[in-house]
């Protein structure tokens, strides 16, 4: 499949070291394209949205940011902690907008999962429906994300 000069053009940012150190795709070798669709896939069967996820994960991200004193614990079953780095990170897709580099850290206490997701990840699911590349750093899975923060 041919790609557009937009699309090269996001393929090029999602490459290591051109907007984070590790990029978006990872090991993977899909286009991204491919990658979206698999993920609402399995977004589907589970009867979600990529919006719902997002609300999701902005939801803990807020709660655990207002608690200056670290480990917030959320509806008695998640224990939740959001970090703050100095910087802010454009949007592979080139959407307007800077996106503070935050790290947010769950772990679900009743099955002691623990995943984590950036700031940008909640960007990239909301408005891309992109969850990254298998194998790449803030990859998450949307079925074990499901799975972790219902």
């Amino acid at each position: 499949m041919k790609q557009s000069p937009k699309e090269i053009k996001i393929t090029a940012r999602m490459q290591p070291g051109v907007i984070t150190l590790s990029g978006f795709l990872g090991e993977d070798d899909r286009h991204y394209h491919e990658i979206i669709a698999d993920d609402e896939k399995t977004l589907a069967a589970y009867g979600f949205s990529p919006e719902v996820i997002a609300d999701r994960l902005e939801y803990f991200t807020n709660a655990s940011f207002e608690n200056f004193t670290g480990v917030e614990f959320i509806e008695n079953l998640y224990q939740v902690e959001t970090e703050v780095t100095r910087g802010k990170l454009p949007c592979p897709f080139s959407h307007a907008g800077l996106y503070r580099k935050t790290v947010t850290t769950l772990t679900n206490t009743k099955t002691g999962v623990t995943i984590r997701w950036s700031g940008l990840n909640i960007h990239l699911i909301r408005e891309h429906h992109f969850f990254e590349g298998k194998g790449s750093t803030f990859r998450l899975e949307p079925e074990l994300l499901i799975k972790t923060i219902f």
